[in-house]
């Protein structure tokens, strides 16, 4: 494993061995959890892979495709995520593939909850990313679907989205939405004729995280 800091983001880096042509995977994580899910991708028997973790996020800011209103009061959806995204793409990415001195195969945008939304929503801004795995994608969004048929994606070689069966079950109006908002963007891309794939876990939408990701990596590196 190596640890980089860039742009006060905490980059940790993790393989079994490292050369070129072999897949780099960006995650942005709501925590400093890489090793579990590089753990977890082991268990799967994932092979031939870079993970790259980034964390030390503003989660709600830079996560988020536009400003909205609080879903609870300490939430802070400012919009911000067409500026990290550049970041990511034209500073945090080159300085990572230079540190290792690779030319990765191609770029995976990963992420669960907020920061699978932000993959999603990435391939409105950017052709880098050539696959997505997007567990648990928030896509309760206000607007979020209408902006993703109102506008033109790049279309990537494939798409894993996963749901946990219980999210819908929830008290708060915007969130219950998710299983419908799912469902119309799983058609949506389907529709696009693009290679998506959508699984259904048991458990609502803090369970086995890590799992979840890592079962969409092994997923779109077949």
């Amino acid at each position: 494993m190596e640890k980089l800091q860039i742009n006060n983001k905490i980059i940790n880096i993790y393989y079994n061995e490292i050369k070129d042509n072999m897949p780099l995977i960006i995650n942005n994580s709501y925590n400093d959890d890489g090793e579990n899910l590089y753990r977890e991708c082991l268990n799967l028997n994932i092979k031939n892979f870079i993970l790259v973790n980034i964390s030390n996020i503003d989660w709600d800011r830079e996560m988020s495709p536009w400003k909205i209103k609080p879903i609870f009061d300490d939430d802070n959806y400012m919009g911000e995520a067409s500026k990290y995204l550049l970041e990511l793409t034209d500073i945090i990415i080159p300085k990572i593939v230079d540190k290792l001195n690779i030319k990765p195969s191609y770029y995976i945008l990963s992420g669960y909850s907020l920061s699978a939304l932000f993959a999603i929503y990435s391939l409105y801004k950017t052709n880098k990313f050539t696959r997505i795995v997007a567990a648990s994608p928030s896509l309760w969004y206000p607007t979020f679907t209408e902006y993703m048929k109102e506008n033109n994606l790049y279309i990537p070689d494939k798409i894993y989205l996963s749901l946990g069966d219980k999210e819908k079950d929830s008290h708060n109006e915007i969130l219950k939405t998710i299983y419908d908002k799912m469902i119309e963007t799983y058609n949506y891309l389907k529709d696009k004729n693009i290679d998506v794939t959508l699984t259904m876990n048991n458990g609502g939408h803090f369970n086995d995280i890590d799992k979840r990701v890592a079962k969409g990596i092994k997923n779109i590196l077949e």
